[in-house]
């Protein structure tokens, strides 16, 4: 680490390996974002490349262009990738989509993980790339699976916060640096609405469509026939200025009307309120 670096982060990171030390081999619960993919990075630093393995869940909540522009990050670490096919959407808790959907979505990662790759491998532990920022907030269920199954969370505990681990990356080299926060696809259903793959498809494909156009950074909320779009704040006006590029898009993937949130993205919108917690 160089000294672009403040001393706090650096002695966090110089922490994260002192954490991670005699856990070889590890397993690092990755989903190719850059929570994920810094640890990734800081484990085979620590460990070995050899000593490392990324596990990646693929389910229909997983985007396709996530899925391959994690492994090209993996690839770029050194580090092989071992896919486990989730069945959460087998999990009528998952479907019923209440607040606590990511608890059931992690908990279905974290016991496919345990059954079929801790033993075939000879894991000594799994960890997953929780920050300091996450772990404050009331709206990740998702922390109670890791707790449940012994997951390690060495960022958080570490003390990185979002922006810390950002920095790290950009050190680092990695190309998921400033990488736009991809939540999974079922977090753009209502709670109680249910998480169907006929939906997270739709998402799917009106996000890729927005991509297309340059919009980076998107989310589309799906609120039946109507798409609610929520972009960065200075991507909104460009946005209605091609609004009829806009609404192809997203109808193409099947959804009637298209909505352009003035809002912008809101981070936990649907989960935040319903723990008592407002955005800004």
């Amino acid at each position: 680490m160089t000294d672009d670096l403040s001393d706090d982060v650096r002695a966090a990171v110089a922490a994260v390996g002192r954490l991670l030390e005699g856990r070889a081999p590890l397993g690092v619960a990755y989903s190719g974002g850059v929570d994920s993919a810094t640890l990734l990075a800081l484990a085979a630093r620590t460990l070995g490349a050899d000593a490392v393995v990324a596990i990646l869940g693929v389910s229909p909540s997983l985007a396709a262009d996530e899925r391959r522009a994690a492994h090209a990050c993996a690839a770029g670490i050194g580090v092989r990738v071992v896919e486990v096919e989730t069945r959460e959407g087998e999990v009528s808790a998952y479907r019923a989509n209440g607040p606590d959907r990511c608890f059931h979505c992690k908990d279905e990662l974290f016991t496919r993980i345990s059954a079929e790759v801790v033993a075939d491998l000879g894991l000594a532990a799994v960890a997953y790339g929780e920050n300091a920022d996450d772990a404050r907030r009331p709206d990740r269920p998702g922390a109670r699976a890791a707790t449940d199954h012994d997951v390690l969370r060495p960022l958080a505990d570490a003390g990185l916060t979002k922006a810390a681990v950002r920095a790290v990356a950009r050190e680092l080299g990695l190309p998921v640096a400033d990488k736009p926060a991809a939540p999974c696809l079922a977090s753009r259903i209502p709670h109680f609405s249910e998480v169907t793959p006929e939906k997270l498809h739709q998402v799917e494909v009106a996000e890729a469509g927005l991509r297309r156009l340059g919009f980076t950074d998107c989310r589309v909320r799906h609120h039946g026939e109507v798409a609610r779009v929520e972009l960065l704040a200075e991507d909104i006006l460009p946005a209605a200025e091609q609004r009829q590029a806009v609404h192809a898009a997203v109808t193409a993937a099947g959804f009637r009307f298209v909505a352009l949130d003035l809002r912008g993205i809101q981070s936990g919108a649907f989960t935040l309120p319903l723990v008592g917690v407002t955005h800004g």
